[in-house]
């Protein structure tokens, strides 16, 4: 028999050692210090949220350091095109991404030299559009809006700070929409790299960035079928079946640029607020320097014959052209800032301000075609024409607050040296604050005179060929503006008096040979802006409208009123999920529609031809769930209610209803 298992302990020493462990009692000490090193080993539990990321810009920064809280709400979240924001609402010639132009009358307050090429001017990213921020984690944001191929958008921006007071970031903005038509697939590019650094002792601050666009957006010419919408026929008209124009055209813009920008804060330096995230750093001095340096390049690109006469003329090949424009161009700018103003800041009153600016622009451009007619018998690229010019400009700006409620400015541009010598911008303003219940009231008016822009007087393509002498373009203009926060109202009237107008138009009155011209006459205009939000519980109603009227109708083709408006309903479910539901509806009277010259890509008084107009409405829901941000909505919803489609364009139909989506996702760690 076996005999019982006995334990085997291990002899040391020929004895038996225990292996049972004899804790001691511990002391109150040693359990406090047991408590704190178990506290020690778990993981952090700080939650990183939106108010950890602050964000500002140039603008921001031209006065004062300043930063301010993330936007992560709904406004407005559904308005995520460039073409139909309810207040600066957009024609094109079709789909997201293809050539655009202002609906309403709105002047551009530039002076210097301008290429005159702007029909894709919204999908650019320029320095001054670059935010930079204040990130105590990494912040990434990802937002994408899908309708099917037929319209697409996707933007990622990325940001961390290197250390506390340095940031470094990077934006990717892409658009790919395939349209509703035969070739009308844009796709467009725009990147940036950024970064903000701001010294310890908050006197210096350096902004950065690099930046490249690459926009490619085709032509189709316009489908052939110019009645459409004509026969009510009761279906909507199926685009797959339309034959365009031109199916192997297309412009193509690159902008590329570095910019800089360096300030020093000298003398006393006053804050705000000290010691909070959200400091208004004010300097009494502050110098400045900056450096852009930009390469543009305009081409446009035909790859066939042009069977249904599209073009007016053809001057160097009959089925290719290469028509490219080159800008090169340099500026510096120095100023020096001076404020005047007492110590006791619970809020800035009393304050003299001084900015003194000298601006140095250095340009150089040329101009390309593709010549079959050459001596040589062989295809070649031509340079047509060249040049190479300078421009100074001096500008001061002068502001005194008196207290929180008064408020002058002046601002003075004048290039005194250069190709652009005698162009200048004048402006001056008041602002007067009676409170939030009584709103405020900015009065403003300007005067400009501008060098006619280079696309108007010499150019030489394929297609266009003219050399001409314009005189500048001079425009006063008048403003009257109050502002109610606490009624949710606002009212604009502007007086905008136009001499030597330039556009382009047909020489004939069907003609497609769009050719610049001169209003010898002054032009009159008025422009009327009334805003009203309204609140009934849950229940919200925007309304925004424009009324503008001019002598020149035939000329500066603009509806007389535009009207949106967005009725929605907002409610939080479920304590996470905020929600709103509603319908936007955009409306304008009708108007002599401009058509579009293909080969210069510029708008022109062709045909008198006035088409109807209907309410276009949007069916949207949108959302907010923690770090996200979601919208559906369905687009042109009424199409077939009351029409089976519009133009804006002349010959160029808008696309049809369409199911979109987007989502934005925040992400903080």
């Amino acid at each position: 028999m076996f005999a019982h298992a006995q334990e085997v302990k291990p002899i040391i020493n020929n004895r038996i050692r225990d292996t049972t462990t004899v804790r001691k009692p511990l002391s109150e000490e040693d359990m406090l210090d047991t408590l704190r090193k178990q506290q020690d080993k778990k993981k952090d539990t700080i939650i990183f949220t939106s108010k950890y990321i602050k964000v500002t810009n140039e603008r921001l920064l031209n006065d004062s350091t300043q930063v301010f809280p993330l936007d992560t709400t709904l406004t407005g979240f559904e308005n995520y095109s460039v073409l139909y924001q309810p207040h600066s609402p957009k024609i094109g010639i079709g789909n997201l991404g293809l050539s655009e132009r202002d609906l309403l009358f709105e002047p551009s307050r530039t002076i210097g030299f301008d290429v005159g090429m702007h029909q894709l001017d919204a999908y650019l990213l320029h320095p001054q559009d670059i935010q930079y921020y204040r990130a105590r984690t990494p912040f990434t944001s990802l937002y994408l809006v899908a309708g099917g191929l037929t319209e697409q958008v996707f933007r990622v921006i990325h940001t961390q700070n290197i250390k506390p007071n340095w940031n470094f970031g990077v934006n990717y903005n892409r658009i790919g929409s395939y349209g509703v038509y035969a070739h009308q697939h844009a796709d467009h590019l725009g990147a940036a790299f950024f970064s903000w650094y701001e010294s310890k002792d908050k006197r210096y601050n350096i902004l950065g960035n690099l930046i490249f666009n690459n926009l490619k957006a085709p032509d189709n010419g316009s489908i052939t079928n110019n009645a459409i919408y004509t026969a009510n026929t009761g279906t909507v008209f199926d685009p797959s079946t339309a034959t365009v124009r031109l199916n192997n055209s297309r412009t193509n813009w690159r902008d590329n640029g570095f910019y800089l920008k360096q300030f020093y804060y000298l003398g006393r330096i006053d804050s705000t607020s000290t010691g909070t995230s959200s400091a208004k750093v004010l300097p009494t001095q502050r110098v400045a320097y900056t450096f852009y340096y930009n390469t543009r390049k305009y081409k446009f690109l035909q790859d066939e014959a042009d069977q249904y006469k599209v073009f007016p003329d053809t001057y160097f090949d009959q089925t290719t052209s290469r028509d490219s424009l080159s800008v090169t161009h340099f500026q510096n700018e120095f100023s020096y800032s001076f404020y005047l103003r007492g110590k006791t800041l619970s809020f800035v009153k009393n304050e003299a301000k001084l900015d003194l600016g000298l601006v140095h622009d250095y340009y150089n451009y040329s101009q390309y075609v593709r010549d079959t007619l050459a001596t040589t018998g062989l295809p070649q690229l031509d340079r047509v024409q060249h040049n190479t010019f300078q421009d100074i400009t001096l500008k001061a700006r002068v502001s005194y607050r008196f207290s929180d409620k008064i408020g002058l400015n002046a601002d003075f541009q004048q290039i005194t040296l250069g190709r652009d010598f005698g162009d200048y911008l004048y402006d001056a303003s008041i602002n007067l604050s009676a409170g939030k219940t009584l709103g405020k009231i900015i009065i403003d008016a300007y005067t400009q005179n501008s060098t006619p822009p280079l696309l108007y007087t010499h150019w030489i393509s394929n297609h266009f060929i003219w050399n001409n002498n314009f005189k500048n373009v001079k425009t006063s203009s008048a403003s009257f503006n109050y502002i109610n926060d606490k009624f949710q109202f606002n009212i604009k009237a502007e007086y905008f008096l136009i001499n030597n107008y330039l556009y382009f138009a047909s020489a004939t009155s069907n003609g497609i040979d769009a050719y610049p011209m001169q209003v010898p006459a002054p032009i009159n205009l008025i422009k009327i802006s009334v805003g009203k939000n309204l609140q009934f519980g849950r229940w919200h109603f925007d309304n925004y409208g424009v009324y503008q009227k001019t002598d020149y109708q035939s000329t500066l083709r603009t509806p007389d009123l535009y009207i949106y408006s967005s009725l929605y309903y907002n409610k939080l479910f479920f304590d996470v999920l905020n929600t709103t539901i509603g319908v936007n509806v955009r409306y304008n009277t009708p108007y002599t529609a401009p058509s579009y010259a293909t080969g210069i890509d510029q708008f022109y008084n062709g045909p008198a031809v006035k088409f109807s107009s209907y309410p276009v409405s949007t069916v949207y829901l949108k959302a907010t769930l923690k770090r996200t941000n979601l919208f559906v909505m369905y687009d042109y919803a009424n199409q077939g209610l009351l029409s089976q489609g519009y133009y804006t364009v002349n010959r160029y139909p808008m696309p049809n209803a369409i199911l979109k989506y987007g989502v934005l996702w925040n992400f903080y760690d």
